[in-house]
Protein backbone atom coordinates (compact mmCIF):
# COMPACT_ATOMS: atom_id res chain seq x y z
CA UNK A 1 0.00 0.00 0.00
CA UNK A 2 1.01 3.64 -0.22
CA UNK A 3 0.86 6.15 1.70
CA UNK A 4 -2.11 8.37 2.37
CA UNK A 5 0.30 11.55 0.78
CA UNK A 6 1.57 9.69 -2.48
CA UNK A 7 -2.31 8.07 -2.67
CA UNK A 8 -3.73 11.67 -2.67
CA UNK A 9 -0.85 13.17 -4.96
CA UNK A 10 -2.07 10.93 -7.25
CA UNK A 11 -5.07 11.83 -7.45
CA UNK A 12 -4.68 15.44 -7.83
CA UNK A 13 -2.54 14.51 -11.02
CA UNK A 14 -5.12 12.72 -12.07
CA UNK A 15 -7.24 15.57 -11.48
CA UNK A 16 -5.13 18.22 -13.61
CA UNK A 17 -4.84 15.92 -16.62
CA UNK A 18 -8.75 15.29 -16.60
CA UNK A 19 -9.55 18.44 -15.76
CA UNK A 20 -6.96 19.98 -18.57
CA UNK A 21 -8.94 17.70 -20.92
CA UNK A 22 -12.02 19.77 -20.70
CA UNK A 23 -11.16 23.41 -22.59
CA UNK A 24 -8.93 21.26 -25.26
CA UNK A 25 -12.42 19.42 -25.96
CA UNK A 26 -14.13 22.40 -26.29
CA UNK A 27 -11.33 23.53 -28.76
CA UNK A 28 -11.78 20.63 -30.77
CA UNK A 29 -15.36 20.18 -30.98
CA UNK A 30 -15.43 23.44 -33.28
CA UNK A 31 -14.56 20.55 -35.99
CA UNK A 32 -15.32 17.49 -35.05
CA UNK A 33 -18.77 15.85 -33.25
CA UNK A 34 -19.06 15.02 -29.66
CA UNK A 35 -19.11 11.19 -30.54
CA UNK A 36 -16.41 11.33 -33.08
CA UNK A 37 -14.14 13.44 -30.07
CA UNK A 38 -15.42 10.97 -27.39
CA UNK A 39 -14.47 8.35 -29.84
CA UNK A 40 -11.36 9.39 -30.71
CA UNK A 41 -10.48 10.10 -26.72
CA UNK A 42 -10.89 6.91 -25.77
CA UNK A 43 -9.38 5.45 -28.59
CA UNK A 44 -6.10 7.05 -27.98
CA UNK A 45 -6.59 6.21 -24.22
CA UNK A 46 -6.57 2.64 -25.16
CA UNK A 47 -4.26 2.69 -27.70
CA UNK A 48 -1.56 4.29 -25.77
CA UNK A 49 -2.24 2.08 -22.62
CA UNK A 50 -1.63 -1.20 -24.52
CA UNK A 51 1.56 0.14 -26.00
CA UNK A 52 2.58 1.13 -22.96
CA UNK A 53 1.57 -2.60 -21.14
CA UNK A 54 3.46 -4.02 -24.26
CA UNK A 55 6.83 -1.82 -23.45
CA UNK A 56 6.42 -3.25 -19.36
CA UNK A 57 6.13 -6.56 -20.16
CA UNK A 58 9.40 -6.76 -23.00
CA UNK A 59 11.74 -4.61 -19.81
CA UNK A 60 10.33 -7.46 -17.13
CA UNK A 61 12.87 -10.30 -16.99
CA UNK A 62 10.34 -13.53 -17.29
CA UNK A 63 10.16 -14.60 -13.71
CA UNK A 64 8.97 -11.16 -12.43
CA UNK A 65 6.35 -10.74 -15.25
CA UNK A 66 4.78 -14.12 -14.20
CA UNK A 67 4.67 -13.05 -10.45
CA UNK A 68 3.14 -10.08 -11.35
CA UNK A 69 1.15 -9.84 -13.95
CA UNK A 70 -2.71 -11.13 -13.76
CA UNK A 71 -5.78 -11.45 -15.51
CA UNK A 72 -9.18 -9.60 -14.49
CA UNK A 73 -11.13 -12.08 -12.56
CA UNK A 74 -13.95 -13.53 -13.86
CA UNK A 75 -16.20 -11.86 -11.45
CA UNK A 76 -15.14 -8.62 -11.46
CA UNK A 77 -16.04 -8.43 -15.43
CA UNK A 78 -19.73 -7.46 -14.79
CA UNK A 79 -18.62 -4.57 -12.94
CA UNK A 80 -15.93 -3.41 -15.11
CA UNK A 81 -18.29 -3.98 -17.47
CA UNK A 82 -20.79 -1.51 -16.66
CA UNK A 83 -17.80 1.59 -15.76
CA UNK A 84 -17.31 1.02 -19.34
CA UNK A 85 -20.76 1.84 -20.52
CA UNK A 86 -21.71 4.57 -17.72
CA UNK A 87 -18.28 6.51 -17.89
CA UNK A 88 -16.72 5.11 -21.16
CA UNK A 89 -19.42 5.74 -23.34
CA UNK A 90 -22.40 7.72 -22.04
CA UNK A 91 -20.85 10.18 -19.72
CA UNK A 92 -18.27 11.20 -22.46
CA UNK A 93 -20.87 11.76 -25.08
CA UNK A 94 -23.40 13.78 -22.77
CA UNK A 95 -20.30 16.06 -21.93
CA UNK A 96 -19.63 16.56 -25.43
CA UNK A 97 -23.30 17.42 -26.25
CA UNK A 98 -23.43 19.79 -23.12
CA UNK A 99 -19.57 21.87 -24.37
CA UNK A 100 -21.37 22.23 -27.47
CA UNK A 101 -23.47 24.95 -25.37
CA UNK A 102 -22.03 25.72 -22.35
CA UNK A 103 -18.99 27.76 -21.74
CA UNK A 104 -15.50 25.58 -20.70
CA UNK A 105 -15.11 27.42 -17.56
CA UNK A 106 -18.68 27.18 -16.61
CA UNK A 107 -18.57 23.41 -17.55
CA UNK A 108 -15.10 22.73 -15.68
CA UNK A 109 -16.84 23.95 -12.21
CA UNK A 110 -19.79 21.86 -13.01
CA UNK A 111 -17.75 18.85 -12.96
CA UNK A 112 -17.20 19.43 -9.30
CA UNK A 113 -20.29 17.44 -9.14
CA UNK A 114 -18.84 14.35 -10.07
CA UNK A 115 -16.93 14.25 -6.65
CA UNK A 116 -20.05 14.77 -5.01
CA UNK A 117 -22.46 12.50 -6.66
CA UNK A 118 -19.68 10.01 -6.47
CA UNK A 119 -19.91 10.18 -2.51
CA UNK A 120 -23.25 10.10 -2.57
CA UNK A 121 -23.53 7.21 -4.13
CA UNK A 122 -20.28 5.27 -2.42
CA UNK A 123 -22.22 6.46 1.36
CA UNK A 124 -26.29 5.59 0.21
CA UNK A 125 -25.60 2.73 -2.04
CA UNK A 126 -22.02 1.02 -1.16
CA UNK A 127 -22.64 1.99 2.43
CA UNK A 128 -19.07 3.97 2.73
CA UNK A 129 -18.05 5.60 5.44
CA UNK A 130 -18.66 9.55 4.77
CA UNK A 131 -18.61 11.51 8.02
CA UNK A 132 -19.96 15.10 8.82
CA UNK A 133 -17.05 17.14 7.32
CA UNK A 134 -16.94 15.25 4.11
CA UNK A 135 -20.90 15.62 3.96
CA UNK A 136 -20.95 19.63 4.79
CA UNK A 137 -18.17 19.79 1.54
CA UNK A 138 -20.68 18.08 -0.48
CA UNK A 139 -23.41 20.37 0.39
CA UNK A 140 -20.93 23.66 -0.59
CA UNK A 141 -19.38 22.32 -3.92
CA UNK A 142 -23.68 21.10 -4.90
CA UNK A 143 -24.43 25.12 -3.65
CA UNK A 144 -21.65 25.99 -5.81
CA UNK A 145 -23.09 24.01 -8.77
CA UNK A 146 -26.49 25.37 -8.26
CA UNK A 147 -25.12 29.18 -8.18
CA UNK A 148 -23.05 28.81 -11.46
CA UNK A 149 -25.46 27.07 -13.75
CA UNK A 150 -28.38 29.59 -12.66
CA UNK A 151 -29.71 32.00 -14.70
CA UNK A 152 -32.00 34.85 -13.55
CA UNK A 153 -35.46 34.66 -15.31
CA UNK A 154 -35.20 31.02 -16.55
CA UNK A 155 -37.38 28.18 -14.96
CA UNK A 156 -34.91 25.16 -15.63
CA UNK A 157 -30.98 24.62 -15.64
CA UNK A 158 -29.42 25.43 -19.08
CA UNK A 159 -29.92 22.25 -21.15
CA UNK A 160 -26.41 21.77 -22.00
CA UNK A 161 -25.61 22.49 -18.18
CA UNK A 162 -28.25 19.10 -17.27
CA UNK A 163 -26.42 17.33 -20.37
CA UNK A 164 -23.18 17.99 -17.80
CA UNK A 165 -24.75 16.80 -14.46
CA UNK A 166 -26.26 13.85 -16.25
CA UNK A 167 -22.44 13.18 -17.74
CA UNK A 168 -21.50 13.99 -14.06
CA UNK A 169 -23.73 11.19 -12.95
CA UNK A 170 -22.36 8.50 -15.30
CA UNK A 171 -19.10 9.06 -13.77
CA UNK A 172 -20.12 8.79 -10.26
CA UNK A 173 -21.57 5.43 -11.02
CA UNK A 174 -18.65 4.54 -12.89
CA UNK A 175 -16.17 5.71 -10.20
CA UNK A 176 -18.06 3.41 -7.84
CA UNK A 177 -18.07 0.35 -9.66
CA UNK A 178 -14.20 0.62 -10.50
CA UNK A 179 -14.05 0.22 -7.18
CA UNK A 180 -15.04 -3.42 -6.61
CA UNK A 181 -12.34 -3.68 -9.68
CA UNK A 182 -9.39 -1.65 -8.36
CA UNK A 183 -7.25 -4.41 -6.78
CA UNK A 184 -6.45 -5.24 -10.43
CA UNK A 185 -3.88 -4.08 -12.82
CA UNK A 186 -5.01 -0.03 -13.26
CA UNK A 187 -3.20 0.18 -16.42
CA UNK A 188 -5.11 -2.88 -18.24
CA UNK A 189 -8.40 -1.75 -16.81
CA UNK A 190 -7.81 1.59 -18.35
CA UNK A 191 -6.67 -0.29 -21.65
CA UNK A 192 -9.90 -2.00 -22.05
CA UNK A 193 -12.69 1.05 -20.84
CA UNK A 194 -10.14 2.85 -23.38
CA UNK A 195 -10.52 0.26 -26.12
CA UNK A 196 -14.21 -0.23 -25.68
CA UNK A 197 -15.00 3.18 -25.42
CA UNK A 198 -13.72 4.41 -28.38
CA UNK A 199 -14.81 1.67 -30.77
CA UNK A 200 -18.90 2.31 -29.43
CA UNK A 201 -18.55 5.97 -29.73
CA UNK A 202 -16.42 6.26 -32.67
CA UNK A 203 -19.05 3.38 -34.08
CA UNK A 204 -21.77 5.82 -33.40
CA UNK A 205 -20.38 8.69 -35.20
CA UNK A 206 -19.54 6.88 -38.36
CA UNK A 207 -23.00 4.91 -38.33
CA UNK A 208 -24.81 8.64 -38.16
CA UNK A 209 -22.95 9.41 -41.56
CA UNK A 210 -19.74 11.28 -39.88
CA UNK A 211 -16.46 11.18 -41.49
CA UNK A 212 -13.00 10.68 -39.79
CA UNK A 213 -11.65 14.03 -39.65
CA UNK A 214 -7.69 14.80 -40.70
CA UNK A 215 -4.69 12.85 -39.42
CA UNK A 216 -3.78 16.25 -37.52
CA UNK A 217 -6.94 16.54 -35.74
CA UNK A 218 -7.17 12.33 -35.08
CA UNK A 219 -3.87 12.90 -33.53
CA UNK A 220 -4.35 16.08 -31.24
CA UNK A 221 -7.70 13.92 -30.17
CA UNK A 222 -6.12 10.93 -29.20
CA UNK A 223 -2.83 12.53 -27.72
CA UNK A 224 -5.33 14.40 -24.95
CA UNK A 225 -8.03 11.10 -24.37
CA UNK A 226 -4.38 9.37 -23.83
CA UNK A 227 -3.42 11.71 -21.37
CA UNK A 228 -6.80 12.91 -19.99
CA UNK A 229 -8.56 9.68 -19.93
CA UNK A 230 -5.87 7.14 -20.03
CA UNK A 231 -3.08 8.32 -17.82
CA UNK A 232 -5.57 9.90 -15.76
CA UNK A 233 -7.74 6.66 -15.23
CA UNK A 234 -5.06 4.46 -14.56
CA UNK A 235 -4.10 7.06 -11.38
CA UNK A 236 -7.33 7.69 -10.52
CA UNK A 237 -7.73 3.61 -9.95
CA UNK A 238 -4.52 3.70 -7.99
CA UNK A 239 -5.98 6.56 -5.54
CA UNK A 240 -9.17 4.98 -5.62
CA UNK A 241 -7.66 1.62 -4.28
CA UNK A 242 -5.64 3.33 -1.62
CA UNK A 243 -8.23 6.06 -0.30
CA UNK A 244 -11.84 4.65 -1.46
CA UNK A 245 -14.55 6.01 -3.52
CA UNK A 246 -15.75 8.88 -1.69
CA UNK A 247 -12.30 10.47 -0.73
CA UNK A 248 -10.79 9.87 -4.42
CA UNK A 249 -13.92 11.79 -5.89
CA UNK A 250 -13.14 13.95 -2.98
CA UNK A 251 -9.47 14.97 -4.47
CA UNK A 252 -10.75 14.49 -7.99
CA UNK A 253 -13.14 17.77 -7.43
CA UNK A 254 -9.93 19.84 -7.66
CA UNK A 255 -9.94 18.77 -11.61
CA UNK A 256 -12.34 21.64 -12.62
CA UNK A 257 -10.12 24.57 -11.35
CA UNK A 258 -7.22 23.15 -13.69
CA UNK A 259 -9.63 23.37 -16.27
CA UNK A 260 -10.56 26.76 -15.49
CA UNK A 261 -7.06 27.98 -15.48
CA UNK A 262 -6.45 26.72 -18.89
CA UNK A 263 -9.82 27.91 -20.28
CA UNK A 264 -9.35 31.13 -18.91
CA UNK A 265 -5.88 30.97 -20.97
CA UNK A 266 -7.38 29.88 -24.02
CA UNK A 267 -10.41 32.39 -24.12
CA UNK A 268 -9.26 35.49 -22.09
CA UNK A 269 -12.37 37.31 -20.57
CA UNK A 270 -12.76 38.31 -16.92
CA UNK A 271 -15.10 35.86 -14.98
CA UNK A 272 -18.04 37.30 -13.53
CA UNK A 273 -19.01 37.82 -9.85
CA UNK A 274 -21.23 34.84 -9.19
CA UNK A 275 -18.56 32.75 -11.12
CA UNK A 276 -16.13 33.61 -8.28
CA UNK A 277 -18.88 32.91 -5.74
CA UNK A 278 -19.19 29.44 -6.73
CA UNK A 279 -15.46 28.95 -7.08
CA UNK A 280 -15.40 29.69 -3.38
CA UNK A 281 -18.04 27.59 -2.49
CA UNK A 282 -16.77 24.83 -4.40
CA UNK A 283 -12.98 25.30 -3.18
CA UNK A 284 -14.44 25.50 0.32
CA UNK A 285 -16.39 21.83 -0.30
CA UNK A 286 -12.77 20.58 -1.25
CA UNK A 287 -10.86 21.75 1.42
CA UNK A 288 -13.36 20.41 3.77
CA UNK A 289 -13.00 17.22 1.98
CA UNK A 290 -9.29 17.34 1.96
CA UNK A 291 -8.53 17.91 5.81
CA UNK A 292 -10.47 15.17 6.62
CA UNK A 293 -9.69 12.51 9.15
CA UNK A 294 -10.70 9.26 10.30
CA UNK A 295 -9.53 6.61 13.00
CA UNK A 296 -10.85 4.15 15.42
CA UNK A 297 -10.89 0.71 16.39
CA UNK A 298 -11.90 -1.49 14.08
CA UNK A 299 -12.10 -5.09 12.71
CA UNK A 300 -10.18 -6.81 9.45
CA UNK A 301 -12.45 -9.90 8.63
CA UNK A 302 -10.25 -12.70 6.70
CA UNK A 303 -9.70 -11.32 3.38
CA UNK A 304 -8.53 -13.12 0.04
CA UNK A 305 -7.38 -10.90 -3.47
CA UNK A 306 -4.47 -9.76 -5.25
CA UNK A 307 -3.05 -6.59 -5.63
CA UNK A 308 0.50 -4.63 -5.22
CA UNK A 309 1.17 -4.11 -1.61
CA UNK A 310 4.21 -4.11 0.92
CA UNK A 311 4.82 -5.95 4.07
CA UNK A 312 2.90 -3.89 6.31
CA UNK A 313 0.87 -4.40 8.56
CA UNK A 314 -1.91 -5.67 6.93
CA UNK A 315 0.16 -7.95 5.01
CA UNK A 316 1.95 -10.40 7.17
CA UNK A 317 1.58 -13.65 5.11
CA UNK A 318 3.77 -16.14 3.56
CA UNK A 319 4.29 -16.89 -0.16
CA UNK A 320 4.23 -20.40 -2.02
CA UNK A 321 6.67 -19.28 -4.80
CA UNK A 322 10.47 -18.26 -4.35
CA UNK A 323 10.10 -14.32 -2.93
CA UNK A 324 13.75 -12.36 -3.01
CA UNK A 325 12.45 -10.00 -0.83
CA UNK A 326 11.76 -7.27 -3.61
CA UNK A 327 8.31 -4.65 -2.31
CA UNK A 328 6.06 -3.78 -3.55
CA UNK A 329 5.03 -6.86 -5.62
CA UNK A 330 1.70 -8.90 -6.51
CA UNK A 331 0.34 -12.33 -6.31
CA UNK A 332 -2.24 -13.71 -4.37
CA UNK A 333 -2.54 -13.39 -0.85
CA UNK A 334 -4.77 -13.97 2.44
CA UNK A 335 -5.28 -11.33 5.29
CA UNK A 336 -6.33 -13.31 8.60
CA UNK A 337 -8.52 -11.69 11.09
CA UNK A 338 -6.86 -8.54 13.10
CA UNK A 339 -8.25 -5.81 15.23
CA UNK A 340 -6.38 -2.48 15.72
CA UNK A 341 -6.70 1.39 15.97
CA UNK A 342 -4.84 3.90 13.23
CA UNK A 343 -5.78 6.16 11.31
CA UNK A 344 -7.61 4.57 7.93
CA UNK A 345 -9.45 5.65 5.11
CA UNK A 346 -11.66 3.13 3.07
CA UNK A 347 -9.61 1.47 1.07
CA UNK A 348 -9.60 -2.18 -0.02
CA UNK A 349 -8.78 -2.89 3.68
CA UNK A 350 -11.04 -0.91 4.71
CA UNK A 351 -14.50 -1.33 3.50
CA UNK A 352 -16.14 -1.89 7.24
CA UNK A 353 -19.39 -0.86 9.02
CA UNK A 354 -19.29 1.56 11.33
Amino acid sequence: MITRFHAALTALLAAALFGATTPLAKVLLGTLSPFMLAGLFYLGSGIGLGFCILVRRVLRSPPVQQQNEHGIPRADVPWLLGAIVAGGIAGPALLMLGLTSTPAATTSLLLNLEGVLTAVIAWVVFRENVDLQVFLGMVAIVAGGVLLSWQPGAGALPGGALLIICACLCWAIDNNLTRKVSTNDAMVIACIKGLVAGAVNLSVALLAGEHLPGIQQIAAAMTTGFAGYGVSLVMFVVALRNLGTARTGAYFSVAPLFGVALSLAIWPEPPSVVFWMAAILMGLGVWLHIRERHAHLHTHEPLEHTHAHRHDAHHQHTHAFPYDGEEPHVHPHRHARITHSHAHYPDIHHRHSH
